[in-house]
């Protein structure tokens, strides 16, 4: 799914500048990476806010439109208010085909319910990661990896990333690392005689 958003560019910077935005129902944010140079940008508080709940918005490429010169971004960075429903500050990166990023990316787990760990031999699945970190080309980042728990059972009790199928070019950074960390655990299965 491919976003647009619209902003302009800000001149006056800092606290003040900042809150005053706020106040007119404004966020303030910043463009930068590639070959130009950062820019200040406003952007409308309430539409953004929205954007942000959105799960697949924050690793989705992004057109953002600032003074008639459209950009492809990613959302790198988001500031919130510690307890009020208030984006404090939004920062985004440029990318274009070549861009290699790392961004962290939600886990997608199906066939829990349907495993034989959980209806036959009576365990419960315990979700150890819900995100992981990738690298890969920005226009190739998924929107999240599926986890398939369809396999667990009392014998073969837990899946670890080693197990996930990726997207062609996308890497986890803990294998890179050297870290096989586990995903899904199945506890309390019992095996059943046959």
């Amino acid at each position: 799914m491919t976003y647009e958003i619209s902003a302009q560019a800000r001149e006056l910077q800092g606290t003040g500048a900042s809150r005053r935005l706020r106040k007119a129902g404004q966020l303030p944010g910043i463009v930068y990476g590639g070959n130009k140079d950062p820019k200040a940008i406003a952007l409308d508080h309430n539409s953004m806010y929205y954007q942000l709940q959105d799960e697949a918005f924050h690793t989705a490429l992004v057109k953002l439109t600032v003074g008639g010169e459209t950009e492809q971004v990613l959302v790198r960075n988001v500031q919130y208010h510690p307890f009020r429903q208030l984006v404090l500050h939004v920062d985004f990166q440029r990318v274009d085909d070549s861009t290699k990023v790392e961004l962290k990316v939600p886990l997608h787990f199906v066939n829990g319910d349907t495993s034989v760990g959980v209806k036959l031999q009576g365990g419960s699945i315990s979700h150890i990661l819900n995100e992981v970190l990738v690298r890969c080309v920005a226009t190739k980042l998924p929107d999240f990896i599926e986890v398939d728990l369809g396999h667990l059972d009392a014998t073969h009790g837990s899946v670890h990333l080693s197990d996930l199928k990726l997207p062609e070019g996308v890497e986890l950074m803990s294998l890179v690392r050297g870290a096989n960390l586990a995903v899904a655990n199945l506890n309390g299965a019992k095996a059943v005689a046959e």
